[in-house]
């Protein structure tokens, strides 16, 4: 009967949420056009280090795109390699384009010296973003960890081990950091998440593995297995604790995932999980407005964590 009920509720959610098909690849997601490759727009202004690429996914059967920054001392030192921060953008559906123009602040800091040179990638999350979904033809977590990762350390001068490897994300990106570097701390030495939906990651963990976002009046189910959300995963991982990550938790005063942040951490607090929070008070829900005020001490954050990248 468990079976038949979640069956529905994935028959309802696709029913609901794809209203019909647009160009060929792309999906129409909650009114949004979903695409898996995204180039940039004519109007975005970029450091010259930022390109938009695509690779073949075998999961999905098809390319899918990834926004890639290299540091100006990337072309510079071609015998060096550079450690790499992953970014999940907020929002659903995916796009590896939305959240590309914290480069600009990014290379700024790097140019400054503020911070150590990193090379850092932007993802598509898929449909459910960061999410593995069937139901929608979309495992955004997989082909993230399980595809993209070796990508770029087959493709670029990336230190392919721990070590070398970050995970970052902000508002639905933050969900998906917050799980996976929980499920897969072997795969990297820091994560930070930002300004994290952890309200509708409780209701989650307290509804057996689905998703129904109270807040909102036209809110459908999707159902992501039991113990597949971030208090799950975060006490498993700290039953285990190995290995050990280095995690931190940005987000404003002013933003609308604030009060259930400080709840998450207090929780985090319970479990004896360390963790350090960067609070900017009289920020919203505003990725590049915290990265203005504390985009620096995050990136340093990784830097810190980083080992050492060797010529």
């Amino acid at each position: 009967m468990k079976k038949i009920v979640r069956s529905i509720i994935a028959i309802m959610a696709c029913a609901l949420f794809i209203s019909g098909f647009a160009a060929e690849g792309e999906i129409i997601f909650s009114g949004r056009i979903f695409k898996w490759v995204n180039p940039f727009t004519e109007d975005m202004v970029l450091p010259s280090g930022v390109h938009h690429k695509t690779f073949f996914s075998q999961s999905m059967r098809q390319d899918v795109g990834y926004a890639i920054y290299l540091p100006p001392s990337y072309e510079e030192n071609v015998s060096q390699r550079f450690p790499v921060v992953y970014y999940l953008h907020g929002g659903r559906p995916g796009s590896e384009s939305r959240s590309v123009q914290l480069t600009n602040l990014i290379h700024e800091n790097i140019l400054n010296e503020k911070t150590p040179p990193a090379i850092y990638v932007f993802i598509n999350g898929g449909v459910i973003s960061h999410y593995n979904y069937a139901p929608l033809n979309s495992m955004g977590e997989d082909l993230f960890v399980r595809e993209l990762i070796p990508h770029i350390d087959s493709t670029y001068r990336s230190v392919a081990t721990r070590e070398g490897r970050a995970i970052q994300g902000f508002s639905q990106g933050g969900r998906g950091t917050t799980r996976i570097m929980f499920k897969h701390p072997e795969l990297f030495s820091s994560a930070a998440a930002g300004g994290p939906g952890y309200a509708v990651e409780k209701q989650i963990y307290e509804n057996s593995g689905v998703e129904l976002d109270t807040r909102r009046e036209d809110a459908s189910s999707f159902d992501f297995g039991e113990g597949n959300d971030a208090y799950s995963l975060a006490k498993i991982y700290a039953e285990n604790g190995v290995p050990a990550l280095k995690i931190a938790i940005w987000i404003g005063t002013e933003g609308f995932n604030y009060r259930p942040t400080l709840d998450y951490m207090q929780f985090l607090d319970s479990l004896g999980i360390d963790y350090k929070s960067y609070v900017v008070g009289g920020v919203d829900h505003n990725p590049s407005k915290l990265y203005e005020s504390i985009g620096a001490e995050l990136m340093n954050f990784h830097a810190n964590s980083f080992g050492e990248t060797g010529e």
